[in-house]
Protein backbone atom coordinates (compact mmCIF):
# COMPACT_ATOMS: atom_id res chain seq x y z
CA UNK A 1 0.00 0.00 0.00
CA UNK A 2 1.09 3.47 -0.42
CA UNK A 3 1.54 5.43 2.46
CA UNK A 4 2.48 9.58 1.89
CA UNK A 5 3.87 11.13 4.34
CA UNK A 6 1.20 12.63 6.66
CA UNK A 7 3.49 14.78 8.51
CA UNK A 8 3.54 18.79 7.93
CA UNK A 9 6.18 20.14 5.73
CA UNK A 10 8.26 22.41 7.77
CA UNK A 11 8.68 26.10 6.77
CA UNK A 12 9.71 29.01 8.58
CA UNK A 13 6.84 31.39 6.56
CA UNK A 14 4.33 28.34 4.64
CA UNK A 15 1.87 26.96 7.05
CA UNK A 16 1.31 23.07 4.90
CA UNK A 17 -1.89 21.63 5.63
CA UNK A 18 -2.49 17.69 5.01
CA UNK A 19 -5.31 16.54 2.67
CA UNK A 20 -7.11 13.27 3.28
CA UNK A 21 -6.01 10.56 0.84
CA UNK A 22 -9.06 9.45 -1.45
CA UNK A 23 -9.59 5.96 -0.88
CA UNK A 24 -13.30 5.16 -2.03
CA UNK A 25 -12.13 3.62 -5.27
CA UNK A 26 -10.27 1.04 -3.30
CA UNK A 27 -13.00 -0.20 -0.59
CA UNK A 28 -15.42 -0.59 -3.44
CA UNK A 29 -13.44 -2.17 -6.51
CA UNK A 30 -15.57 -0.40 -8.97
CA UNK A 31 -14.04 0.61 -11.99
CA UNK A 32 -14.73 3.88 -13.21
CA UNK A 33 -14.34 5.67 -16.76
CA UNK A 34 -13.18 9.25 -17.08
CA UNK A 35 -12.95 11.27 -19.93
CA UNK A 36 -9.29 12.84 -18.30
CA UNK A 37 -7.08 12.26 -15.53
CA UNK A 38 -4.09 14.24 -15.21
CA UNK A 39 -1.13 12.60 -12.87
CA UNK A 40 0.18 15.21 -10.80
CA UNK A 41 -0.79 18.50 -8.90
CA UNK A 42 1.72 20.17 -9.48
CA UNK A 43 1.28 23.68 -11.10
CA UNK A 44 0.76 22.43 -14.43
CA UNK A 45 -1.26 19.47 -13.81
CA UNK A 46 -3.19 21.83 -11.58
CA UNK A 47 -3.66 24.40 -13.92
CA UNK A 48 -4.52 21.83 -17.52
CA UNK A 49 -7.66 20.41 -15.41
CA UNK A 50 -8.62 23.98 -14.60
CA UNK A 51 -8.28 24.93 -18.35
CA UNK A 52 -9.74 22.28 -19.48
CA UNK A 53 -12.90 22.77 -17.41
CA UNK A 54 -13.51 26.35 -19.31
CA UNK A 55 -14.63 23.76 -22.11
CA UNK A 56 -16.81 21.91 -20.04
CA UNK A 57 -14.40 18.81 -19.77
CA UNK A 58 -14.26 16.94 -16.44
CA UNK A 59 -10.85 15.53 -15.22
CA UNK A 60 -9.64 13.66 -12.19
CA UNK A 61 -6.22 14.81 -10.48
CA UNK A 62 -4.56 11.84 -8.77
CA UNK A 63 -1.86 13.33 -6.62
CA UNK A 64 0.70 10.56 -4.61
CA UNK A 65 1.24 13.37 -2.22
CA UNK A 66 -1.26 14.88 0.67
CA UNK A 67 -0.05 18.29 0.81
CA UNK A 68 1.29 20.87 -2.25
CA UNK A 69 5.25 20.66 -2.89
CA UNK A 70 8.01 21.03 -0.45
CA UNK A 71 10.56 24.33 -0.49
CA UNK A 72 9.71 27.44 -2.63
CA UNK A 73 11.06 25.46 -6.10
CA UNK A 74 9.87 27.56 -8.88
CA UNK A 75 9.49 31.20 -7.52
CA UNK A 76 9.96 33.06 -10.84
CA UNK A 77 7.09 33.47 -12.89
CA UNK A 78 6.40 35.53 -16.29
CA UNK A 79 4.38 37.98 -18.07
CA UNK A 80 3.05 35.17 -20.11
CA UNK A 81 2.98 32.66 -17.24
CA UNK A 82 -0.09 35.42 -15.10
CA UNK A 83 -1.88 36.01 -18.78
CA UNK A 84 -2.62 32.08 -18.96
CA UNK A 85 -3.01 32.12 -14.75
CA UNK A 86 -5.79 34.96 -15.69
CA UNK A 87 -7.46 32.09 -18.02
CA UNK A 88 -8.20 30.42 -14.76
CA UNK A 89 -8.68 32.57 -12.62
CA UNK A 90 -5.51 32.81 -10.10
CA UNK A 91 -3.86 35.58 -11.91
CA UNK A 92 -5.05 38.36 -9.49
CA UNK A 93 -3.90 36.37 -6.26
CA UNK A 94 -0.59 35.61 -7.95
CA UNK A 95 -0.14 39.39 -8.46
CA UNK A 96 -1.18 40.43 -5.18
CA UNK A 97 1.00 37.93 -3.05
CA UNK A 98 4.10 37.89 -5.68
CA UNK A 99 7.01 40.56 -6.30
CA UNK A 100 6.93 42.30 -9.91
CA UNK A 101 10.27 42.78 -11.24
CA UNK A 102 12.17 43.70 -14.47
CA UNK A 103 15.81 44.27 -13.65
CA UNK A 104 18.84 41.52 -13.78
CA UNK A 105 22.43 42.72 -12.34
CA UNK A 106 25.66 40.76 -13.39
CA UNK A 107 28.42 41.30 -11.56
CA UNK A 108 32.02 39.91 -12.24
CA UNK A 109 33.78 39.67 -9.21
CA UNK A 110 32.85 42.97 -6.85
CA UNK A 111 32.18 45.15 -9.78
CA UNK A 112 28.81 45.32 -11.78
CA UNK A 113 29.48 44.91 -15.41
CA UNK A 114 25.80 44.72 -17.07
CA UNK A 115 22.42 45.48 -15.78
CA UNK A 116 19.49 43.20 -18.23
CA UNK A 117 16.42 45.55 -18.40
CA UNK A 118 13.07 43.29 -19.36
CA UNK A 119 10.89 45.32 -21.70
CA UNK A 120 7.34 46.73 -20.30
CA UNK A 121 5.13 49.73 -21.60
CA UNK A 122 1.63 50.72 -20.72
CA UNK A 123 -0.14 47.63 -23.04
CA UNK A 124 1.23 45.55 -20.13
CA UNK A 125 -1.26 44.57 -18.09
CA UNK A 126 1.72 42.03 -15.62
CA UNK A 127 5.60 42.76 -14.93
CA UNK A 128 8.19 40.57 -16.77
CA UNK A 129 8.04 38.59 -13.97
CA UNK A 130 6.92 38.02 -10.42
CA UNK A 131 8.53 36.17 -7.37
CA UNK A 132 6.07 33.82 -5.68
CA UNK A 133 6.89 30.66 -4.13
CA UNK A 134 5.58 27.56 -5.76
CA UNK A 135 4.00 26.56 -2.81
CA UNK A 136 1.55 29.40 -2.37
CA UNK A 137 0.84 29.26 -6.63
CA UNK A 138 -0.22 25.39 -5.69
CA UNK A 139 -2.30 26.56 -2.80
CA UNK A 140 -4.32 29.13 -4.93
CA UNK A 141 -4.64 26.45 -7.53
CA UNK A 142 -5.73 23.96 -5.35
CA UNK A 143 -8.53 26.08 -3.89
CA UNK A 144 -9.77 27.12 -7.56
CA UNK A 145 -10.20 23.16 -8.43
CA UNK A 146 -11.98 22.87 -5.02
CA UNK A 147 -14.14 24.96 -6.60
CA UNK A 148 -14.56 24.02 -9.66
CA UNK A 149 -17.60 21.23 -9.59
CA UNK A 150 -16.06 19.45 -13.18
CA UNK A 151 -12.83 18.38 -10.97
CA UNK A 152 -11.88 15.90 -8.41
CA UNK A 153 -8.28 16.17 -7.03
CA UNK A 154 -7.86 12.54 -5.14
CA UNK A 155 -4.79 13.19 -2.83
CA UNK A 156 -2.97 10.01 -1.67
CA UNK A 157 -3.27 8.02 -5.21
CA UNK A 158 0.01 6.93 -6.92
CA UNK A 159 0.13 5.45 -10.53
CA UNK A 160 2.12 2.17 -10.19
CA UNK A 161 0.30 0.55 -13.55
CA UNK A 162 -0.41 1.82 -16.92
CA UNK A 163 -2.12 -0.14 -19.80
CA UNK A 164 -3.43 1.17 -23.08
CA UNK A 165 -5.94 -0.35 -25.65
CA UNK A 166 -7.05 1.64 -28.19
CA UNK A 167 -9.58 3.93 -27.15
CA UNK A 168 -8.31 3.95 -23.31
CA UNK A 169 -6.34 3.93 -20.67
CA UNK A 170 -6.41 1.72 -17.91
CA UNK A 171 -4.38 3.13 -14.75
CA UNK A 172 -3.56 0.90 -11.51
CA UNK A 173 -3.58 3.32 -8.60
CA UNK A 174 -2.27 2.78 -5.30
CA UNK A 175 -3.48 4.09 -2.40
CA UNK A 176 -3.22 4.11 1.93
CA UNK A 177 -6.26 1.63 1.56
CA UNK A 178 -4.60 -0.36 -1.28
CA UNK A 179 -5.24 -0.38 -5.35
CA UNK A 180 -7.80 0.49 -7.72
CA UNK A 181 -8.27 0.51 -11.16
CA UNK A 182 -9.37 3.48 -13.19
CA UNK A 183 -10.03 3.97 -17.02
CA UNK A 184 -9.34 7.10 -18.95
CA UNK A 185 -10.57 8.05 -22.61
CA UNK A 186 -6.87 10.31 -22.39
CA UNK A 187 -4.24 10.34 -19.68
CA UNK A 188 -2.31 13.74 -18.92
CA UNK A 189 1.04 13.04 -17.71
CA UNK A 190 2.12 16.01 -15.55
CA UNK A 191 3.99 14.40 -12.63
CA UNK A 192 7.56 16.27 -13.13
CA UNK A 193 10.88 15.43 -13.87
CA UNK A 194 10.92 11.86 -11.99
CA UNK A 195 7.38 11.52 -13.97
CA UNK A 196 5.93 7.58 -12.81
CA UNK A 197 4.28 7.72 -15.92
CA UNK A 198 7.39 8.63 -18.34
CA UNK A 199 9.04 5.16 -16.78
CA UNK A 200 6.08 2.53 -17.12
CA UNK A 201 5.97 3.72 -20.79
CA UNK A 202 9.88 3.65 -21.11
CA UNK A 203 10.40 6.57 -22.65
CA UNK A 204 13.64 8.32 -22.28
CA UNK A 205 14.48 11.90 -22.42
CA UNK A 206 17.25 13.07 -24.83
CA UNK A 207 19.83 15.54 -24.80
CA UNK A 208 22.28 17.15 -22.62
CA UNK A 209 22.67 17.11 -19.08
CA UNK A 210 25.66 19.78 -17.36
CA UNK A 211 28.10 18.64 -15.04
CA UNK A 212 27.84 22.10 -12.73
CA UNK A 213 25.72 21.57 -10.03
CA UNK A 214 23.95 24.14 -7.70
CA UNK A 215 22.84 24.36 -4.41
CA UNK A 216 19.51 26.04 -3.93
CA UNK A 217 19.05 27.91 -0.13
CA UNK A 218 16.40 29.44 0.63
CA UNK A 219 17.12 31.48 3.78
CA UNK A 220 15.14 34.41 6.18
CA UNK A 221 17.21 37.54 6.62
CA UNK A 222 16.56 40.90 6.15
CA UNK A 223 18.70 42.55 2.93
CA UNK A 224 18.88 45.86 1.39
CA UNK A 225 18.32 44.92 -1.71
CA UNK A 226 15.67 45.45 -4.67
CA UNK A 227 13.83 42.85 -5.87
CA UNK A 228 15.99 42.31 -9.05
CA UNK A 229 18.07 39.47 -10.06
CA UNK A 230 21.62 39.59 -8.73
CA UNK A 231 24.33 37.42 -10.44
CA UNK A 232 27.75 37.10 -9.34
CA UNK A 233 30.35 35.20 -11.60
CA UNK A 234 33.95 34.25 -9.91
CA UNK A 235 33.16 36.09 -6.47
CA UNK A 236 36.25 36.02 -3.79
CA UNK A 237 34.43 33.18 -1.92
CA UNK A 238 33.66 30.73 -4.77
CA UNK A 239 36.55 31.15 -7.35
CA UNK A 240 35.56 30.59 -10.94
CA UNK A 241 32.08 29.63 -9.81
CA UNK A 242 28.71 31.61 -9.92
CA UNK A 243 25.98 32.72 -7.32
CA UNK A 244 22.83 33.85 -8.12
CA UNK A 245 20.18 35.75 -5.54
CA UNK A 246 16.12 36.71 -6.17
CA UNK A 247 14.40 38.37 -3.13
CA UNK A 248 11.01 36.34 -2.09
CA UNK A 249 7.95 37.48 -0.46
CA UNK A 250 7.33 36.97 3.17
CA UNK A 251 11.20 38.02 3.83
CA UNK A 252 12.61 34.99 2.20
CA UNK A 253 16.01 35.21 -0.14
CA UNK A 254 17.09 32.58 -2.53
CA UNK A 255 20.91 31.61 -3.37
CA UNK A 256 21.93 29.28 -5.38
CA UNK A 257 25.65 28.87 -5.27
CA UNK A 258 27.15 26.52 -7.85
CA UNK A 259 29.50 23.51 -6.35
CA UNK A 260 33.19 23.17 -7.02
CA UNK A 261 33.57 20.08 -9.21
CA UNK A 262 34.05 17.03 -7.20
CA UNK A 263 31.86 17.58 -4.46
CA UNK A 264 28.99 15.15 -3.90
CA UNK A 265 25.29 16.96 -2.61
CA UNK A 266 25.53 15.18 0.53
CA UNK A 267 28.82 16.76 1.23
CA UNK A 268 27.41 20.35 -0.05
CA UNK A 269 23.89 20.27 1.94
CA UNK A 270 25.99 19.44 5.17
CA UNK A 271 25.10 21.99 8.07
CA UNK A 272 28.51 23.13 8.35
CA UNK A 273 29.12 23.65 4.68
CA UNK A 274 25.90 25.65 4.26
CA UNK A 275 26.75 28.07 6.87
CA UNK A 276 29.52 29.19 5.57
CA UNK A 277 29.24 29.35 2.32
CA UNK A 278 26.17 31.73 3.24
CA UNK A 279 27.65 33.35 5.35
CA UNK A 280 30.75 34.18 2.89
CA UNK A 281 28.00 35.55 0.01
CA UNK A 282 26.53 37.60 2.70
CA UNK A 283 29.58 39.70 3.74
CA UNK A 284 30.70 39.81 0.49
CA UNK A 285 27.75 41.97 -0.57
CA UNK A 286 28.59 43.43 2.75
CA UNK A 287 26.66 42.10 5.69
CA UNK A 288 29.46 41.91 8.44
CA UNK A 289 27.70 39.63 10.83
CA UNK A 290 25.47 37.68 8.99
CA UNK A 291 22.19 36.48 10.37
CA UNK A 292 20.11 34.68 8.71
CA UNK A 293 17.66 31.39 8.92
CA UNK A 294 17.50 28.39 6.83
CA UNK A 295 14.13 27.51 5.29
CA UNK A 296 14.79 24.80 2.82
CA UNK A 297 17.31 23.79 0.79
CA UNK A 298 18.70 21.35 -2.19
CA UNK A 299 21.12 20.55 -4.97
CA UNK A 300 20.22 20.62 -8.76
CA UNK A 301 22.31 20.37 -12.45
CA UNK A 302 21.36 21.89 -14.79
CA UNK A 303 19.93 19.51 -17.95
CA UNK A 304 18.56 20.60 -21.65
CA UNK A 305 16.46 16.96 -22.30
CA UNK A 306 12.76 16.24 -23.92
CA UNK A 307 11.28 13.30 -25.23
CA UNK A 308 10.72 13.22 -28.68
CA UNK A 309 7.17 13.14 -28.98
CA UNK A 310 4.65 13.72 -26.17
CA UNK A 311 1.36 12.48 -27.43
CA UNK A 312 2.04 8.58 -26.98
CA UNK A 313 -1.38 7.07 -27.89
CA UNK A 314 -3.82 8.00 -25.41
CA UNK A 315 -0.63 9.18 -23.23
CA UNK A 316 -0.03 12.82 -23.46
CA UNK A 317 3.04 14.47 -21.64
CA UNK A 318 3.05 18.38 -20.36
CA UNK A 319 5.65 20.07 -18.44
CA UNK A 320 8.37 18.73 -16.46
CA UNK A 321 6.99 15.12 -17.74
CA UNK A 322 8.12 15.77 -20.86
CA UNK A 323 11.38 18.00 -20.92
CA UNK A 324 13.73 19.29 -18.76
CA UNK A 325 15.12 22.78 -19.16
CA UNK A 326 17.99 24.64 -17.12
CA UNK A 327 16.44 26.92 -15.14
CA UNK A 328 18.97 29.55 -16.07
CA UNK A 329 16.45 32.16 -17.90
CA UNK A 330 13.65 31.08 -15.80
CA UNK A 331 12.42 28.18 -18.15
CA UNK A 332 10.85 25.37 -16.35
CA UNK A 333 7.59 26.14 -15.13
CA UNK A 334 7.00 29.31 -17.43
CA UNK A 335 7.24 26.58 -20.19
CA UNK A 336 5.47 24.33 -18.54
CA UNK A 337 1.82 27.03 -18.41
CA UNK A 338 2.61 26.94 -22.06
CA UNK A 339 2.47 23.89 -22.50
CA UNK A 340 -0.29 22.80 -21.01
CA UNK A 341 -2.31 26.15 -22.54
CA UNK A 342 -1.40 25.11 -26.06
CA UNK A 343 -2.72 21.46 -24.73
CA UNK A 344 -6.06 21.70 -22.53
CA UNK A 345 -8.21 23.74 -25.71
CA UNK A 346 -6.81 20.44 -28.70
CA UNK A 347 -7.77 18.03 -25.95
CA UNK A 348 -11.13 19.45 -25.33
CA UNK A 349 -11.71 20.16 -28.85
CA UNK A 350 -10.79 16.47 -29.32
CA UNK A 351 -12.87 15.13 -26.09
CA UNK A 352 -15.61 17.65 -27.26
CA UNK A 353 -15.91 16.11 -31.07
CA UNK A 354 -14.79 19.50 -32.79
CA UNK A 355 -11.36 18.35 -33.86
CA UNK A 356 -10.16 17.17 -37.06
CA UNK A 357 -7.32 14.24 -36.97
CA UNK A 358 -4.38 17.11 -37.10
CA UNK A 359 -5.25 18.98 -34.11
CA UNK A 360 -4.07 17.18 -31.20
CA UNK A 361 -1.17 16.08 -32.56
CA UNK A 362 0.03 19.92 -33.76
CA UNK A 363 -0.11 19.91 -29.78
CA UNK A 364 3.32 17.92 -30.11
CA UNK A 365 4.81 19.49 -32.91
CA UNK A 366 4.33 22.91 -31.32
CA UNK A 367 5.56 22.23 -28.15
CA UNK A 368 8.50 19.74 -29.48
CA UNK A 369 9.73 22.79 -30.96
CA UNK A 370 9.28 25.09 -28.49
CA UNK A 371 11.40 22.91 -26.21
CA UNK A 372 14.04 22.31 -29.09
CA UNK A 373 14.38 26.45 -29.54
CA UNK A 374 14.31 26.82 -25.86
CA UNK A 375 17.25 24.00 -25.29
CA UNK A 376 19.24 26.09 -28.38
CA UNK A 377 19.17 29.13 -25.85
CA UNK A 378 19.22 28.16 -22.97
CA UNK A 379 22.59 25.81 -23.78
CA UNK A 380 24.28 29.04 -24.12
CA UNK A 381 23.28 30.31 -20.88
CA UNK A 382 24.27 27.37 -19.34
CA UNK A 383 27.41 27.20 -20.50
CA UNK A 384 28.20 30.58 -19.92
CA UNK A 385 27.29 29.60 -15.86
CA UNK A 386 28.88 26.65 -15.68
CA UNK A 387 31.14 25.65 -18.86
CA UNK A 388 30.90 22.32 -19.36
CA UNK A 389 34.35 21.78 -20.98
CA UNK A 390 38.06 23.66 -20.40
CA UNK A 391 37.87 25.75 -24.00
CA UNK A 392 34.08 26.92 -22.51
CA UNK A 393 35.83 28.00 -19.72
CA UNK A 394 38.54 29.88 -21.12
CA UNK A 395 36.12 31.97 -23.27
CA UNK A 396 34.20 32.42 -20.28
CA UNK A 397 36.76 33.67 -18.36
CA UNK A 398 37.92 36.12 -21.32
CA UNK A 399 34.51 37.41 -21.64
CA UNK A 400 34.31 38.63 -18.04
CA UNK A 401 37.67 39.80 -17.74
CA UNK A 402 37.25 42.05 -20.56
CA UNK A 403 34.07 42.97 -19.71
CA UNK A 404 35.74 45.39 -17.01
CA UNK A 405 36.71 47.66 -19.72
CA UNK A 406 34.65 46.39 -22.56
CA UNK A 407 31.65 46.81 -23.22
CA UNK A 408 30.65 45.14 -26.33
CA UNK A 409 31.11 42.12 -24.75
CA UNK A 410 28.70 42.67 -21.34
CA UNK A 411 26.00 41.59 -23.91
CA UNK A 412 27.35 38.37 -23.15
CA UNK A 413 25.82 38.03 -19.96
CA UNK A 414 22.08 38.59 -20.95
CA UNK A 415 20.56 34.64 -19.41
CA UNK A 416 17.73 34.84 -22.56
CA UNK A 417 15.13 34.82 -20.49
CA UNK A 418 11.89 32.72 -20.84
CA UNK A 419 9.28 34.42 -23.61
CA UNK A 420 6.23 33.59 -25.66
CA UNK A 421 6.98 31.14 -28.08
CA UNK A 422 5.63 31.51 -31.38
CA UNK A 423 4.54 28.68 -33.53
CA UNK A 424 4.97 30.36 -36.71
CA UNK A 425 5.71 26.99 -38.79
CA UNK A 426 2.56 25.44 -37.04
CA UNK A 427 0.62 23.68 -39.07
CA UNK A 428 -2.54 24.98 -38.15
CA UNK A 429 -1.78 28.42 -39.31
CA UNK A 430 -3.51 29.67 -42.44
CA UNK A 431 -1.13 29.51 -45.32
CA UNK A 432 -2.65 31.51 -48.32
CA UNK A 433 -3.84 34.66 -45.79
CA UNK A 434 -2.34 38.73 -45.65
CA UNK A 435 0.15 37.49 -43.29
CA UNK A 436 3.12 38.80 -45.33
CA UNK A 437 1.34 42.35 -46.03
CA UNK A 438 1.70 43.04 -42.95
CA UNK A 439 3.84 45.98 -41.60
CA UNK A 440 3.01 45.49 -37.92
CA UNK A 441 1.23 43.15 -35.23
CA UNK A 442 1.79 39.49 -34.28
CA UNK A 443 2.67 37.64 -36.79
CA UNK A 444 0.69 34.12 -37.42
CA UNK A 445 1.94 31.57 -35.05
CA UNK A 446 2.53 34.35 -32.48
CA UNK A 447 0.70 35.05 -29.06
CA UNK A 448 -1.63 37.97 -29.38
CA UNK A 449 -0.36 41.19 -28.46
CA UNK A 450 -1.86 43.12 -25.04
CA UNK A 451 -3.44 46.54 -25.37
CA UNK A 452 -4.38 48.67 -23.05
CA UNK A 453 -7.91 49.85 -23.47
CA UNK A 454 -8.70 52.48 -20.56
CA UNK A 455 -8.18 51.90 -16.38
CA UNK A 456 -7.24 48.91 -15.50
CA UNK A 457 -8.65 46.97 -18.59
CA UNK A 458 -6.83 45.56 -21.39
CA UNK A 459 -7.60 43.36 -24.77
CA UNK A 460 -7.06 39.88 -23.25
CA UNK A 461 -9.13 40.68 -20.31
CA UNK A 462 -11.83 39.88 -22.91
CA UNK A 463 -10.73 36.59 -24.19
CA UNK A 464 -11.94 33.14 -22.95
CA UNK A 465 -12.45 29.65 -24.35
CA UNK A 466 -12.90 30.19 -27.67
CA UNK A 467 -11.81 31.11 -31.29
CA UNK A 468 -12.07 35.11 -31.99
CA UNK A 469 -12.37 36.83 -34.91
CA UNK A 470 -10.57 40.27 -34.00
CA UNK A 471 -12.90 42.51 -36.64
CA UNK A 472 -11.58 45.94 -37.67
CA UNK A 473 -14.42 47.11 -38.86
CA UNK A 474 -14.56 49.66 -42.40
CA UNK A 475 -17.74 51.62 -43.39
CA UNK A 476 -20.98 51.10 -42.29
CA UNK A 477 -20.63 52.45 -38.37
CA UNK A 478 -18.06 49.23 -38.61
CA UNK A 479 -20.59 46.78 -38.71
CA UNK A 480 -19.69 43.14 -39.13
CA UNK A 481 -20.14 42.44 -42.45
CA UNK A 482 -23.68 39.76 -43.06
CA UNK A 483 -21.50 36.68 -44.97
CA UNK A 484 -18.95 37.03 -42.22
CA UNK A 485 -22.10 37.19 -39.29
CA UNK A 486 -23.66 33.80 -41.00
CA UNK A 487 -19.96 31.95 -40.94
CA UNK A 488 -20.00 32.53 -37.18
CA UNK A 489 -22.81 31.35 -36.86
CA UNK A 490 -22.61 27.86 -38.70
CA UNK A 491 -19.27 27.60 -37.03
CA UNK A 492 -21.20 28.07 -33.59
CA UNK A 493 -23.83 25.52 -34.57
CA UNK A 494 -21.40 22.60 -34.89
CA UNK A 495 -20.83 23.72 -31.03
CA UNK A 496 -17.80 25.47 -31.42
CA UNK A 497 -16.92 28.34 -29.01
CA UNK A 498 -16.53 30.99 -31.59
CA UNK A 499 -16.85 35.29 -30.74
CA UNK A 500 -16.36 37.78 -33.06
CA UNK A 501 -14.95 40.73 -31.03
CA UNK A 502 -15.30 44.15 -33.41
CA UNK A 503 -12.93 47.12 -32.88
CA UNK A 504 -14.94 50.10 -32.72
CA UNK A 505 -13.72 53.64 -34.21
CA UNK A 506 -14.21 56.47 -31.05
CA UNK A 507 -17.36 57.32 -30.30
CA UNK A 508 -19.37 54.07 -31.32
CA UNK A 509 -21.28 52.31 -28.29
CA UNK A 510 -21.73 49.12 -30.42
CA UNK A 511 -21.29 47.29 -33.56
CA UNK A 512 -23.59 45.26 -35.43
CA UNK A 513 -23.25 41.80 -35.67
CA UNK A 514 -20.39 41.83 -32.91
CA UNK A 515 -20.56 39.46 -29.64
CA UNK A 516 -18.46 41.99 -28.09
CA UNK A 517 -16.96 45.15 -29.25
CA UNK A 518 -13.55 47.56 -28.40
CA UNK A 519 -14.31 51.11 -28.50
CA UNK A 520 -11.00 51.86 -30.13
CA UNK A 521 -10.55 55.58 -28.77
CA UNK A 522 -6.98 56.87 -29.35
CA UNK A 523 -6.60 54.25 -32.84
CA UNK A 524 -4.38 52.26 -30.54
CA UNK A 525 -5.76 48.87 -31.56
CA UNK A 526 -5.37 49.40 -34.97
CA UNK A 527 -1.70 50.85 -34.76
CA UNK A 528 -0.84 48.04 -32.95
CA UNK A 529 -2.52 45.45 -35.10
CA UNK A 530 -1.46 47.36 -38.27
CA UNK A 531 -4.64 47.98 -39.44
CA UNK A 532 -5.90 50.95 -41.22
CA UNK A 533 -9.63 50.26 -42.67
CA UNK A 534 -11.07 46.77 -42.50
CA UNK A 535 -9.19 43.22 -42.05
CA UNK A 536 -9.41 40.76 -39.57
CA UNK A 537 -7.04 38.50 -36.86
CA UNK A 538 -8.25 34.86 -35.92
CA UNK A 539 -6.69 34.00 -32.56
CA UNK A 540 -6.92 30.63 -31.30
CA UNK A 541 -8.70 29.32 -27.86
CA UNK A 542 -4.85 29.97 -26.47
CA UNK A 543 -4.10 33.49 -27.72
CA UNK A 544 -2.20 32.65 -30.66
CA UNK A 545 -2.61 34.38 -33.77
CA UNK A 546 -3.21 31.18 -36.68
CA UNK A 547 -4.67 33.93 -40.05
CA UNK A 548 -4.72 37.56 -40.51
CA UNK A 549 -6.42 39.77 -43.31
CA UNK A 550 -6.37 43.09 -44.77
CA UNK A 551 -10.00 42.23 -46.22
CA UNK A 552 -12.09 39.03 -45.41
CA UNK A 553 -14.54 36.89 -46.56
CA UNK A 554 -16.81 33.86 -45.78
CA UNK A 555 -15.17 31.62 -47.42
CA UNK A 556 -11.54 32.71 -46.02
CA UNK A 557 -12.64 32.74 -42.58
CA UNK A 558 -14.44 28.59 -43.42
CA UNK A 559 -11.05 27.88 -44.77
CA UNK A 560 -9.11 29.29 -41.92
CA UNK A 561 -11.10 27.66 -40.12
CA UNK A 562 -11.06 24.41 -41.24
CA UNK A 563 -7.37 24.19 -40.95
CA UNK A 564 -7.04 25.75 -37.51
CA UNK A 565 -9.31 22.99 -36.21
CA UNK A 566 -6.53 20.43 -37.72
CA UNK A 567 -9.08 19.27 -41.03
CA UNK A 568 -5.92 18.91 -43.56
Amino acid sequence: MHHPNTDPRFSIYYRYRVFPAFTASAETRLVERKPVVVVGAGPIGLTTALDLARYGVPSVILESEQQVSEGSRAIVFTRRSLEILQQVGIADRVSESGLGWRFGNSFYRDRLVFRMEAPHDPDDRFPPMTNLQQPYLEEYLVEAVAANPLIELRWGNKVVGLEQSGESASLQVDTPKGLYTLEADWVVAADGARSAIRNLLNLKLEGASYEGRFVIADIRTELNLPTERQAYFDPPWNPGNTVLMHREPHGIWRIDYQLPAGESPEQALRPESLRSRIDAQLRMIGIESPAWELDWCSVYSARALTLPEYVHDRVIFTGDAAHLLPIFGVRGANTGFQDCHDLAWKLAFTVNGWAGDGLLPSYSQERVAAAHEIIHEAGKSTRFMTPPTAGYRRVRDAVLSLSLSQEFVRPLYHWRTSRSHDYAASTLNCRDDDDARFRAGPRDGAPLANVRLGEDRYLLDRLGASFYLLHFGDGDGGAVPAELQAQAQAIRARGIPFQILAVAPAGQERVEGADQWIEDVEGRMRASYGIETGGAYLIRPDQHVCARWLQLSAGQLHAAMTKALGHH
